[in-house]
């Protein structure tokens, strides 16, 4: 007659051996890199152009996202004007439209530079602004969290924009 504990611990060996491979070799993949780093996403060299009078501007960040995952600017707030929006700057026959947009993807390992003839933040109701001013904003996202930058006011035409 065989021992039920003896059975036991010969049917738990199977399945404990197989979860101590499973876990060594992923702390190794961990260890070594291959798992990857969560999305790092960071503001560089933000601008805004100065209004003319009490008009809506727009602001332009270079957003860089050092991790292995994607991730998507969800929101942007400007705590000193009325709104911030997301927005892109549509070309049809030849005439430009802005549009809103919700979001905007921040690819893993890549720089997203914002600029006027693409995607920006625009600005409504801003402050009173003047060339050198610094005007705060605040980027929500998906999987970085907040991040808070200010943008440098400069003139439009200025060459002052972030480029790639």
């Amino acid at each position: 007659m065989t021992n039920p504990v003896a059975q036991a611990a010969k049917a738990a060996l199977v399945p404990f051996a197989a979860c101590v491979v499973t876990l060594g070799g992923l702390g190794a993949w961990t260890a070594s890199g291959a798992a990857g780093r969560p999305a790092d996403v960071t503001a560089e060299d933000a601008r805004v152009l100065v209004p003319f009078g009490a008009d809506d501007t727009a602001a332009f960040v270079r957003l860089r996202n050092r991790g292995d995952v994607d991730d998507e600017l969800l929101s942007v707030t400007a705590p000193s004007a009325r709104g911030a929006m997301l927005a892109r700057t549509v070309v049809k026959d030849g005439a430009g439209n802005m549009e809103m947009i919700r979001s905007v993807p921040v690819p893993a390992r890549d720089v997203l530079a914002m600029s006027p003839h693409g995607t920006d933040i625009m600005i409504t109701s801003p402050p009173r602004l003047k060339v050198g001013d610094r005007l705060p904003l605040t980027l929500r996202f998906r999987e970085s969290g907040t991040v808070r930058v200010e943008a440098e006011v400069v003139r439009a035409g200025s060459g002052a924009v972030p480029r790639r």
